[in-house]
């Protein structure tokens, strides 16, 4: 089963960081062929989603601040290890960080910048794209809003 938990930046530990960054990398860097800055600069002003099981990091997102990326409160470098994909895990990690997104951030619409081939899976959860697609360190993206709920 995994547990959640939801940090700002500075209330994590340095393991935290440490497993954080390496899942991203992991998938981001390794898995996925693209090199690319994953640390930006934005970590330190966002909150970050922890999924564990077993006491092994298998989920992470960070929530991005409204002014910080956009106007709105954004979820991104929204990641699952892939001995967890396809049991469910990624879903809960959406409705995980969009439940504390309306608690951090009440009445405001949530914006991803996804992947395309994960159109489908952000639609389900109440997303619509906005704007054309574009290229991101090699890889199709499209903008999704999904309005207040």
């Amino acid at each position: 089963m995994v547990t959640w938990e939801w940090l700002p930046f500075d209330r994590l530990t340095p393991r935290q960081v440490h497993d954080v960054l390496q899942l991203r990398a992991r998938v981001f860097i390794v898995e996925q062929r693209c090199a690319y800055l994953d640390a930006d600069g934005a970590d330190p002003q966002c909150w970050h989603g922890l999924g564990n099981e077993g006491g092994v990091l298998v989920a992470t997102a960070r929530l991005v601040p409204p002014g910080l990326k956009f106007a709105e409160p954004a979820i991104g470098r929204v990641v699952t290890a892939p001995e967890v994909r396809r049991t469910g895990v990624g879903r809960a990690l959406m409705l995980e960080a969009l439940g504390q997104v309306r608690r951090l951030w009440p009445g405001q619409p949530v914006r991803v910048g996804a992947q395309r081939y994960l159109e489908r899976f952000y639609r389900s959860l109440g997303f619509e794209p906005v704007g054309e697609e574009y290229d991101e360190d090699g890889i199709p993206h499209i903008e999704m809003l999904r309005e207040v709920t």
